[in-house]
């Protein structure tokens, strides 16, 4: 699990980088960036509901992270 998620990130963060790179190179000639920036909105939102369905089938728990110090 924790694996799927490390890539799903990485693969965020190499889409968000491709945008800005063919923001600075293309200087708006090209949709190139557009479909990178497109591209990272897709796999945020499909790890957000992968998140949301693997907590439901029981595959993930919370924490139990203390709100107030100890």
């Amino acid at each position: 699990m924790h694996i799927i998620v490390v890539i799903a990130f990485v693969a965020i963060l190499a889409s968000l980088f491709s945008g800005l790179y063919f923001v600075m190179k293309d200087k708006g000639r090209s949709d190139r960036a557009v479909n990178a920036l497109s591209w990272r909105i897709g796999l945020s939102i499909l790890l957000f509901i992968f998140i949301l369905v693997s907590y439901r089938l029981g595959w993930i728990h919370p924490t139990g992270i203390p709100l107030t110090p100890r």
